[in-house]
């Protein structure tokens, strides 16, 4: 879990600044309209289209955006010609590296993505070369002091829930994806405030690197994080809270 929490830390600590910048919206947009897409626009039966609605709201997205986007996906409006990527490569120390990426250009953001690969000492590889080191999950983030940890396990348990980890200055609530909205509606409906909740790929180990490897692998990741057309990134590196807490303050 250390490679997906502490780079989840430091998404958080530049939440703000991505929603300032409008990146945050274009990619919550985007994952509206290929939810709608895939599974309907209908929000009671499509889970994935209703997770993303949730974190829109959460983000105070206006709810015109939400229905726009929701009808480009179906075919209301145009403009919804998106298709989902998935880009794997290494980073620098061999950190594995996964990016999922939602492009009406598949071309140019591979180009892309290439030279951000290769500007932080890593490059982008096959299909599949570093996939099968992850696994999806659903991770629900709660802080510490809104919940007295064991009704936070028997809610979560109960709703199907795998386990809840003390992480931190919180827990992280992980689940199957299939068992993820109905959690987070427990969770909700038992008034436990949900800090985050997202479907992420969660590395099955992990790769420790440090000093001027540990910074770069940063760097890269916070590049892909940052590009407009990448939903989400994930990377198996371990780095010591010490230099992780440098960086964050950076």
């Amino acid at each position: 879990m250390s490679g997906h929490s502490k780079w989840s830390s430091i998404k958080h600590k530049k939440a703000a600044r991505d929603a300032k910048r409008g990146k945050l919206f274009t990619k919550l947009i985007k994952e509206i309209t290929i939810a709608a897409r895939l599974g309907g626009g209908d929000l009671n039966s499509n889970p994935r289209l209703r997770t993303a609605v949730t974190t829109a709201r959460a983000q105070s997205m206006p709810n015109d955006n939400i229905d726009r986007a929701i009808k480009k996906g179906t075919g209301e409006l145009g403009g919804g010609h998106l298709e989902e990527v998935v880009y794997e490569g290494y980073g620098p120390g061999g950190v594995a590296i996964i990016a999922d990426v939602l492009t009406d250009n598949r071309n140019r953001v591979v180009a892309e993505l290439r030279f951000i690969f290769s500007r932080h000492g890593g490059n982008l590889g096959e299909s599949n070369c570093v996939g099968w080191m992850f696994k999806k999950r659903g991770v629900i983030s709660v802080e510490r002091g809104a919940v007295d940890e064991d009704r936070l396990m028997e809610i979560a348990l109960e709703a199907g829930a795998d386990d809840v980890i003390a992480d931190g200055d919180g827990f992280q609530v992980m689940t199957a994806p299939e068992n993820f909205s109905a959690v987070r509606e427990a969770l909700e409906a038992a008034r436990v405030p949900v800090a985050g909740a997202e479907v992420v790929r969660v590395p099955e180990n992990m790769a420790k690197v440090s000093g001027h490897t540990a910074e770069q692998v940063l760097k890269l990741m916070e590049e892909l994080e940052d590009h407009e057309e990448v939903q989400s990134v994930a990377g198996n590196f371990d780095i010591s809270d010490e230099e992780l807490a440098q960086f964050s303050a950076a």
